[in-house]
């Protein structure tokens, strides 16, 4: 899979992992924070301006509201890129394994 979105930014990452089950930003802000053990904290412009770029791409989708809050949920696409990245960075860690990295610098 080919995309000028691949491979994913930490914070497309986490905002797909956070939308496979629905959520407002703000849940999506909060969820991201938890994942990530409080070392991501993203701004809501961050938020918003990757929530936009991924609806765009058609990964997430809008499938409802809270009063003014938009609820995003990942789509089927987007299940397949974070597949993708996941074989992607499983690869990339065995690697690793094996192997002391200090010894080898």
């Amino acid at each position: 899979m080919k995309h000028k979105l691949l491979p994913l930014s930490e914070t497309m990452h986490y905002i797909l992992l956070a939308l496979r089950e629905p959520r407002h930003g703000y849940a999506v802000m909060q969820e991201i924070e938890k994942m990530s053990n409080g070392a991501v904290i993203l701004a809501a412009g961050t938020l918003y301006g990757a929530i936009e770029n991924l609806s765009k791409h058609g990964w997430i989708e809008p499938i409802g509201s809270e009063g003014r809050r938009r609820i995003y949920k990942v789509t089927a696409e987007g299940i397949s890129v974070l597949q993708a990245e996941q074989e992607r960075l499983l690869h990339i860690i065995s690697l690793y394994e094996g192997s002391e990295i200090s010894e080898k610098i």
